[in-house]
């Protein structure tokens, strides 16, 4: 048995739960019925009354949405499917909605399921709608966009884009679709696709008409940090987290693109960065990486922002650089550095600004086209290592935070000369107190009232709390112990940060508890976490998938729910699991929610624990 039984007498009253509607994350408001209507390749897609260029998936203006490797990008040459767009060049409204809605039909009606883990067992031929009968068909999807879009759709800082929508079906055959912003548009479409199953015969139908739903989001920072430096991911699947994140309506990826033990990231203007600190040769996001990854982003309604962790996490440096940085590969590492290797940047050296001057002329223009943000690092600063370097020679924090407070300085300097918005980690201001000016975001961490302290500070402030939103924790050490008395002391070798982070767990954290309503305005939003010490291409889905739609529900719609309530599990169970299969059917492999068991039927009390005694 899996579970001990822990009473000796329950009551067989369980929570009633109405079968789940499937829309993920929950709209903020939705009305369905129960007619069935099927959809086929000819609906017709008009955008603002003229017709988007539709006849079928087999048109080569609408490419398989499961594309995602360079070559297959390149050979497209579609810049609103994601294809390379060079730095600088614009992106239309009209491109955006139709690669959004090429992808959305190609999920409907070419990446569908059947969806029998949802239904009652062996019970899907009668579940599903008989097929032979007359059926009315979707012909008409009608898309309106009410605003205008700029180039701050694209890079938005804050909420300054637009991601509202509403969406109909009726019951002849007519979907309408209406947004302010071509972002709102494609949340809307993603909601579309939730709407159809496939059947058995292959045909797609949904059972739900009529749908009216109107919907917003309560975040506008809805997020996932990737460390692509402990592990390196080929861009492919950085592609695939981003088109994952597009269906669950995040908003953010942060690339956490460097740290030292490898700098993944070519730079051309320091070429010998790369060179030597990239794991391999093959192991490096060039230039062209860098504008494809963010621009297959934009036209998701993503928006990729990118760290350099500074002054700590970049002893790497040393391997081109060894005069910039302190303490690099010292030794006992627990002495110097959070994990090995150790190394930081020297704070009283002229040639570290030389290096950052040209590292930042080089980057942050081929950042600037496709993001307002820039996240500059400060987590984790050791003191104990500025005794290894020969420009300060101390540890003494009377000397050491006024250096700090001097390359936080000059380092934002840089990031907004570039018209872009600095980011920090939170030790920054809470505990180094580095004073830094009120448009810089703060990305907290630690959790406890670290969140309640810095909004009362003024701090905007992005909630990553390890306690709740870190996807890599309770997966043992990545560390290895000797026989003896380091065995004995770390066994059974878990990590810092257990236990594993559930999904219900990530579900139940409100970013918001326990802060005033200004305090509350002040959090921007949330990210959950994929540091890479044992996580790489080969298990990142299922890590991510579905934990991150958990908390892409809580940003989106909301931790209460409109009666003031917290969301329930055992409503959200049944809706996760859907979300799940159908990121399965479109080539992510998304983690099983439960055992079939506790799925079939839709019905989410099914594997609750029991209330009453």
């Amino acid at each position: 048995m899996h579970m001990m039984k822990l009473v000796s007498r329950v009551s067989t009253l369980l929570l009633s739960v109405t079968p789940a509607l499937a829309i993920w994350p929950a709209p903020t408001s939705i009305t369905t019925g129960n007619q069935t209507l099927w959809i086929e390749h000819n609906v017709q897609v008009t955008y603002n009354g003229g017709i988007v260029r539709w006849s079928s998936l087999s048109h080569p203006s609408c490419p398989s949405a499961a594309i995602r490797t360079n070559e297959e990008l390149l050979a497209l040459q579609l810049p609103w499917y994601g294809g390379f767009v060079p730095p600088g060049s614009d992106f239309r409204s009209q491109d955006i909605v139709h690669g959004g809605v090429c992808r959305a039909l190609d999920a409907i009606l070419n990446q569908n399921f059947v969806p029998w883990k949802l239904y009652a067992r062996n019970a899907v031929k009668q579940t599903e709608p008989a097929a032979n009968k007359g059926k009315t068909l979707i012909t008409k999807l009608e898309i309106s966009q009410t605003g205008k879009d700029n180039s701050s759709t694209w890079k938005p800082v804050g909420g300054s884009v637009d991601e509202s929508y509403s969406l109909s079906v009726d019951l002849k055959g007519t979907a309408k679709i209406e947004a302010v912003s071509a972002v709102g548009v494609l949340r809307a479409l993603e909601s579309f696709v939730q709407l159809f199953y496939q059947h058995t015969n292959r045909q797609i139908y949904t059972t739900l008409a009529p749908v009216e739903i109107k919907d917003a989001p309560q975040f506008p920072h809805r997020g996932i940090l990737l460390d692509v430096a402990r592990n390196y991911y080929p861009v492919e699947n950085i592609l695939s987290i981003l088109d994952g994140m597009a269906w669950n309506k995040l908003n953010r990826l942060h690339i956490h693109v460097t740290d030292s033990q490898a700098w993944p990231l070519q730079i051309p203007a320091m070429p010998e960065v790369s060179e030597k600190g990239a794991y391999a040769p093959h192991a490096v996001y060039t230039p062209h990486d860098v504008a494809l990854i963010q621009t297959y982003a934009v036209h998701r309604g993503i928006e990729v922002i990118f760290e350099i962790d500074m002054p700590g996490h970049i002893g790497i440096v040393a391997e081109s650089h060894p005069d910039i940085i302190t303490g690099w590969g010292a030794e006992p590492w627990t002495t110097y550095c959070a994990e090995p290797p150790c190394g930081q940047f020297r704070l009283n050296e002229t040639k570290v600004d030389t290096f950052l001057d040209t590292l930042m002329d080089d980057l942050l223009p081929r950042v600037s086209p496709y993001s307002a943000y820039f996240h500059t690092g400060g987590d984790e600063f050791n003191f104990q290592e500025y005794l290894l370097d020969p420009s300060v020679g101390t540890n003494d924090t009377t000397i050491l935070i006024p250096l700090l407070q001097k390359f936080t300085d000059k380092n934002h300097a840089r990031v907004r000369k570039a018209g872009l918005v600095p980011l920090v980690w939170e030790e920054i201001p809470k505990d180094y107190n580095i004073t830094i000016e009120k448009d810089v975001v703060v990305q907290s961490w630690l959790g406890g009232s670290a969140v309640q302290e810095l909004t009362s500070a003024g701090h905007q402030v992005i909630d990553s709390n390890y306690n709740f939103w870190y996807l890599d924790c309770g997966r043992g050490q990545f560390l290895n112990f000797e026989n003896g008395q380091p065995f004995d002391t770390y066994y059974p070798f878990n990590d810092w940060c257990g236990p594993t982070k559930s999904w219900q767990l990530i579900y139940q954290h409100d970013p918001r508890a326990n802060l005033t309503e200004e305090q509350a305005k002040l959090v921007l939003g949330g990210e959950v976490a994929v540091w890479s010490e044992t996580i790489d291409e080969t298990n990142v889905d299922s890590l991510i998938w579905p934990r991150a739609s958990a908390a892409g529900e809580v940003l989106w719609s909301g931790r209460l729910d409109a009666s003031g309530n917290n969301r329930s599990a055992v409503e959200a169970a049944p809706r996760l699991a859907d979300i799940r299969e159908r990121m399965v059917a479109r080539g992510i492999g998304a983690a099983p929610v439960h055992m079939t068991f506790c799925t079939q039927g839709r019905n989410g009390s099914t594997c609750s624990w029991p209330v009453g005694v």
